[in-house]
């Protein structure tokens, strides 16, 4: 939990420093062309895309790295591997980050399949086929 936390806020510190000067950049652009409404909705769509874009690629890119961790599992001494304890690949770190939907859409009970699993894995491990360890 206190890897998420610290990964949440170094993600969305990451992603202030992207999205506000292309949203800026992005309004600059729009002016004479269209109206202050039509600028703030088109850039908040424009940075809600490259929110989830930044997210999913620093869980993702972070994960299948040689660090196999994103910095706040690393400063913990964790690293997600496969079932045999190797380095996942992108593709495997893209199955789990997107079925951590999954499990949070059935009431996070896809993340406290961790207290009950022998392996200690949440729904999104079991799909993707990782585990996190100690390193």
């Amino acid at each position: 939990m206190l890897a998420w936390v610290i990964d949440y806020v170094l993600s969305l510190i990451v992603t202030l420093f992207i999205v506000l000067p292309i949203g800026f950049l992005y309004g600059i652009m729009m002016m004479g062309s269209a109206t202050g409404p039509e600028i703030e909705a088109s850039a908040e769509g424009l940075g809600h895309t490259l929110g989830i874009v930044i997210a999913w690629l620093y869980w993702t890119v972070f994960e299948s790295s040689g660090w196999q961790a994103t910095p706040g599992k690393r400063m913990l001494g964790l690293r997600v591997t496969d079932a045999e304890g190797n380095r996942i690949g992108f593709g495997r770190a893209n199955a789990r980050y997107w079925s951590k939907i999954l499990s949070a859409l059935i009431l996070f009970i896809g993340f406290l399949m961790v207290a009950f699993t022998r392996r200690k894995q949440g729904l999104h491990d079991l799909i993707a086929s990782t585990l996190v360890l100690r390193r």
